[in-house]
């Protein structure tokens, strides 16, 4: 199974660049899709359908605004709206879809760049969702979170640590969170086949050519639990796909 997650930084923006014709190319089994910024429909499903995908969605009370989707070959015989904390729910941030005893999510973190009462709000839902997903483990345990983290882990995440560690995304407690976050039994699928990969990113700004540069961060991610450690075949990094500021990061599972 081939799972694909992308911030797509407006769905609608995305698909006139040639989202489809990508996914079409990707060989994508599910893709997980966040920052739609629109509602269910604005967004011409029939497009994605043709390729044999079921379309989810969870967008924000918001218009215009955050959202997350899975699109699926394989039929999930159940899809979780939402985690069922309301200011989160409002934002549109976290859809599942259950495979059997296999989940696959799509998350989207906030950003805390905005400000401080944003930053506040982001280091609240890194608490809110760690609780959540401690205990979601507990009765699906085999679980895949896919989506857009806006937390570079380490040093080698970013291309200029030094000059980033007081900025939003790459904060010592964000990061910390980061390790925290994988003892509760999750695996950077990324990191677990290559662990000293440098100058591989996932965002980039728009300023300055800094994709042009590959001044970027890495901070979309697919987690693995360990009870899917075994089953782990290859993670890959698609900077190629241009159709966002950010680009797919994927991961692959045996059978």
């Amino acid at each position: 199974m081939k799972i694909f997650s992308y911030n797509v930084n407006g769905i609608r923006a995305a698909e006139r660049k040639g989202l489809s014709e990508w996914l079409a190319e990707a060989g994508a089994d599910v893709l997980l899709i966040q920052e739609t910024k629109a509602q269910p429909e604005q967004i011409d499903t029939a497009v994605y359908e043709s390729l044999g995908y079921q379309c989810y969605w969870h967008s924000a009370e918001k218009k215009g605004y955050s959202g997350v989707g899975i699109l699926s070959k394989i039929a999930p015989n159940h899809v979780e709206i939402g985690c069922g904390i309301d200011y989160i729910d409002q934002e549109g941030r976290i859809i599942r879809a259950d495979y059997g005893d296999l989940s696959i999510m799509s998350v989207y973190v906030p950003s805390g760049s905005s400000g401080d009462a944003r930053q506040e709000l982001k280091m609240k839902f890194l608490s809110d969702f760690q609780s959540y997903i401690a205990d979601l483990l507990k009765e699906r345990p085999k679980l895949i979170i896919g989506g857009d983290f806006n937390i570079c882990h380490t040093e080698i995440d970013i291309h200029n640590p030094k000059s980033n560690k007081d900025t939003s995304g790459f904060l010592p407690e964000e990061r910390q969170w980061v390790s925290d976050f994988l003892e509760v039994g999750l695996i950077d699928s990324f990191r677990h086949f290559y662990p000293d990969q440098v100058d591989q990113y996932s965002w980039w700004s728009y300023r300055a050519n800094a994709r042009g540069n590959n001044k970027g961060w890495r901070i979309d991610y697919n987690m693995a639990s360990e009870a899917l450690k075994n089953d782990l075949q290859d993670a890959a990094i698609w900077p190629e796909a241009k159709h966002s500021d950010h680009c797919p990061v994927s991961v692959v599972l045996k059978g």
